[in-house]
């Protein structure tokens, strides 16, 4: 079971991973606000988009190792890790469709946004851990008594204003990106912990008729 949930993780990863490679090819219409920070980080100092998502991830898991350090796991550690590369193995393939700077661009973003929300279903339902930034969040509304949706707000509204300071691609998708994404990822993790669910009462059914 453990081989299935971890599989399932990785492939969810993977799928975030390629939902933000195919996002930062049409950047100029905008992008989540950890994506414009990360992509006006790599414009200003250079290393990779992926890199710097890395950094930015184990920045994080060190705040939450002091705040709240049960949002830590292998997971937690893992996702931080694998998503930045992942992304960066995609744009270095170079096989995304490149922005066209027509009413295309929106639906390669589209595509995007509902690739990253089912990748992000799928790794939370495999139930090996939280992203850093999620388990960041839920850290935050712990110590200050916000709700973790007011935490999410207070925290990317940080990280898009410290990202268009910076000079990175903020426009109107970045405002609406959340509002795609949430619903395809609630969608995607009710359909896949129902999944992994039933596949462990499988398992615990099998293990019962061998014993009896």
């Amino acid at each position: 079971m453990k081989f299935f949930q971890y599989c399932l993780f990785f492939l969810g990863l993977t799928f975030f991973g390629l939902g933000n490679a195919i996002a930062v090819k049409v950047k100029y219409v905008g992008l989540h606000p950890w994506e414009v920070l990360n992509v006006a980080l790599y414009e200003h100092f250079g290393f990779t988009i992926g890199t710097w998502g890395v950094v930015c991830g184990l920045i994080l898991i060190l705040i939450s190792f002091f705040v709240a350090r049960s949002y830590i796991n292998i997971g937690t550690i893992l996702n931080a890790l694998c998503i930045g590369p992942i992304m960066d193995f995609f744009l270095w393939l170079d096989i995304l469709p490149k922005a066209t700077h027509t009413w295309l661009d929106y639906i390669i973003l589209l595509v995007a946004i509902v690739i990253t929300g089912i990748g992000g279903g799928m790794y939370v339902a495999a139930g090996i851990g939280a992203g850093p930034r999620d388990g960041f969040m839920l850290s935050i509304s712990d110590k200050t008594r916000l709700s973790v949706s007011q935490a999410r707000i207070m925290v990317e509204s940080f990280v898009l204003i410290i990202g268009f300071l910076l000079g990175g691609p903020v426009f109107i998708a970045t405002f609406v990106y959340t509002f795609i994404q949430s619903p395809v990822f609630q969608r995607s993790l009710k359909l896949f912990k129902s999944l992994v669910e039933s596949l462990k009462k499988r398992k615990e059914q099998s293990q019962e008729s061998v014993v009896l």
